[in-house]
């Protein structure tokens, strides 16, 4: 496995992260048992990744805290997140504090690395600031999480226009961002602003379904009138789009973790081995960005959040 330091912070992180959530949600979203979820977290870390991001909405933080259970927790770095309401509604502070103390039941530890507010959208963002922050820096201080995070909303804010208003602020430390080769701006939205901030990022979507799905991918080019991506695919070049995606996305400048989700062992060998590969070729990169890199919005699907029990 690569390590790299996430951000500004002292984590040293797996460029490689253990997505809980997503569409798979370890496997438990597509029928799989506690003990196949297990399965696929003991394979992750098995291969050297030491970084899993999970939810209070996903339903998977009890399965990570029992796949995690004994293991040194010094060498891990476990992120999760609370929500704050959906439409019109606010919950208040205490609420995301509980949400927060019921992760660290749920994962079985004492502290959380990376504590998240989850989708939080452009219109919504002063009132996380101004109402939520102030709370969730006071239990920072009780040693509860040790560094703040934010997502964003990838559907309903292509444009990234809450992290480009909020990296500014100075009290995040994390973001988790929507990239991928059809969904590329966050390279002049996003990543200067985190570079040079030190503010770590994970990536999300980088993958989803769209170039797992030839038939799908190929629709959405004809759609956009963009030609097929399979020049990708080349003795040199990627070994299929999937691979072709995660490599891509891995050696973006700005990025610290690429996330994926899934729930086949098999498939976190081969997402591993993809990340641990070389990058494109520098012109199958170039071809990338300057024919693909003005879509916007493409392949950003949203899956259906169970409620936590």
């Amino acid at each position: 496995m690569h390590y790299t330091t996430y951000g500004d912070t002292n984590l040293r992180v797996s460029v490689a992260g253990l997505g809980a959530g997503g569409f798979s949600r370890l496997g438990l979203g597509t029928g799989g048992s506690q003990a196949d979820a297990v399965a696929v977290v003991h394979a992750a870390l098995d291969r050297g990744i030491n970084l899993i991001d999970t939810a209070a909405a996903y339903g998977t933080e009890e399965v990570v805290g029992k796949a995690i259970g004994g293991l040194d927790r010094s060498q891990l770095v476990l992120a999760t997140k609370a929500g704050f309401g959906r439409g019109p509604d606010r919950v208040p502070p205490e609420t995301v504090i509980a949400s927060l103390d019921r992760s660290l039941r749920l994962l079985g530890t004492d502290y959380i690395d990376i504590f998240q507010i989850h989708a939080v959208s452009p219109e919504r963002y002063d009132w996380v600031h101004g109402e939520l922050v102030p709370a969730l820096l006071r239990e920072k201080a009780k040693g509860k999480f040790r560094h703040l995070g934010i997502t964003e909303t990838p559907p309903f804010d292509p444009g990234h226009a809450m992290l480009q208003r909020a990296i500014p602020d100075g009290c995040w430390e994390s973001v988790m961002v929507a990239f991928h080769m059809l969904h590329q701006n966050a390279r002049a939205g996003v990543f200067p602003a985190t570079t040079a901030a030190g503010v770590g990022t994970m990536l999300m979507f980088v993958v989803r379904g769209i170039f797992a799905q030839p038939e799908r991918l190929s629709a959405t080019l004809a759609e956009l009138r963009l030609p097929e991506l399979d020049f990708l695919v080349h003795p040199g070049g990627a070994h299929d789009m999937v691979d072709a995606a995660y490599r891509f996305a891995r050696y973006e400048t700005g990025v610290d973790v690429v996330l994926f989700g899934t729930g086949s062992v098999d498939h976190v060998h081969r997402n591993v081995e993809s990340l641990l590969k070389p990058p494109l070729p520098e012109e199958d990169v170039a071809r990338l960005r300057a024919v693909y890199g003005h879509v916007v919005g493409v392949g950003l699907d949203v899956p259906t959040r169970p409620k936590p029990a």
